[in-house]
């Protein structure tokens, strides 16, 4: 192949190959049902890592059941182990098989997971409270924030609009129910086999954290990734042995010295060379031993758990987005428990605004024009209104 068509190939793995979108598609059915199964297993007294291993378990199956009789062998699984983090934990818990901690009634439980089908990934993080009946109090505000920040932030990320426009914006919908957007927290690019492209969305722009300006185009997809807090919004690192997520380090290299570390180091490269991996996928003895070294010399890029003060709660919605040509496409999501938030966005004409904008674009002539489309509409009902029976998009 001459190096003018490998540059044709590599352009043409984006959305506007039809094999490209199926493929997210395909990943987005499967974690849209990994998703639903973890929900039925959060109960009080659930243990955590169970809960966790069914979701991966899930996955790395129901992803293993595709694309099984082709001719070019293709990559899939799990693009981000299953996470269950409760009340002001913020991220990334995935406990080892070790831990004992369960769920409680009235725990704030977010999800967080992904997978992928030849490097192209779906990704979603849900949050729901252990508890029949309505949501209420600042456990559903902290959520009615993160769901509608999730929103307007969808439609904001479109051809020719800019990453600030959505930093602003998100700030502005959490200020609406008296909570704050967690610093630190980055709404990312998706491509092949890139879980954290160089396009991103700051979640708070501060002094301390800047990215460059970026424009979103036509055929990207992006994580939109939102989480609200009723605390400060500034998440401390308590306990580095929570640590059970890591990535392999692509760029660096070293001749590590122990043999426990080369071994660990030696299973990472071969079954996770890409993708972040649990702990608890290693052996478990060595990988003790072993990822100490790892670590030490940046082979690893840790994905530490993170916590708010006691008392705090924290909301995670997270969901994957196409930008195809004829508009924004959500491939991953849940419906929502039904809240009744004490505060609200109804006096904000700003707010309500963003949320007006549709997310399908008009065709550029040419094309049929449909009368009366009402989609759109119906896509801005009042997001924090949302049924815990309504059906669940499959």
């Amino acid at each position: 192949m001459s190096s003018d068509e490998e540059v044709r190939e590599e352009k043409e793995l984006d959305l506007s190959s039809n094999e490209v979108v199926t493929k997210y598609k395909t990943a987005a059915e499967i974690i849209n049902k990994a998703l639903k199964l973890v929900l039925s297993e959060c109960k009080p007294k659930a243990k955590i890592v169970d809960i966790c291993e069914k979701g991966d378990n899930f996955i790395t199956e129901q992803t293993g059941n595709v694309y099984k009789n082709v001719k070019r062998k293709i990559e899939r699984g799990i693009a981000f182990p299953t996470c269950v983090s409760v009340n002001n934990t913020v991220c990334h818990f995935s406990p080892l098989a070790t831990d004992d901690s369960v769920l409680e009634e009235n725990d704030m439980v977010k999800i967080d997971m992904a997978c992928h089908i030849d490097g192209f990934i779906a990704v979603v993080a849900h949050t729901h409270v252990i508890k029949g009946g309505p949501v209420t109090g600042r456990a559903a505000n902290v959520l009615a924030a993160a769901n509608t920040a999730a929103e307007v932030a969808m439609r904001l990320v479109r051809p020719g609009k800019k990453n600030k426009d959505v930093t602003e914006a998100i700030q502005k919908v959490a200020a609406a129910y008296d909570c704050k957007i967690v610093e630190g927290v980055l709404s990312h690019q998706l491509k092949q086999f890139v879980i954290d492209g160089n396009k991103v969305v700051l979640s708070v722009s501060n002094a301390d954290t800047k990215v460059d300006d970026a424009e979103f185009e036509e055929n990207e997809v992006y994580a939109i990734d939102i989480v609200t807090s009723t605390g400060e919004g500034k998440p401390k690192l308590l306990d580095e042995k929570q640590t059970t997520i890591y990535k392999r380090a692509v760029d660096k290299n070293y001749h590590l010295k122990m043999k426990a570390s080369r071994f660990i180091f030696s299973e990472i490269s071969q079954k996770f060379p890409i993708m972040p991996f649990t702990a608890r996928a290693l052996e478990e003895k060595r990988a003790r031993l072993g990822l100490v070294e790892c670590m030490n010399h940046e082979l690893l890029q840790p994905y530490p758990v993170l916590h708010e003060k006691q008392g705090d709660l924290v909301a995670h919605i997270k969901f994957t987005v196409l930008l195809m040509p004829n508009g924004s496409d959500k491939i991953t999501s849940h419906p929502l428990q039904q809240l009744e938030p004490s505060k609200s966005i109804e006096g904000d004409a700003e707010i309500k605004a963003w949320l007006a904008l549709g997310t399908k674009s008009k065709k550029k002539g040419g094309g049929k024009k449909k009368k009366g489309k009402k989609g759109d509409a119906a896509e801005v009902a009042e997001p924090m209104e949302v049924s815990k029976d309504a059906p669940s998009q499959e």
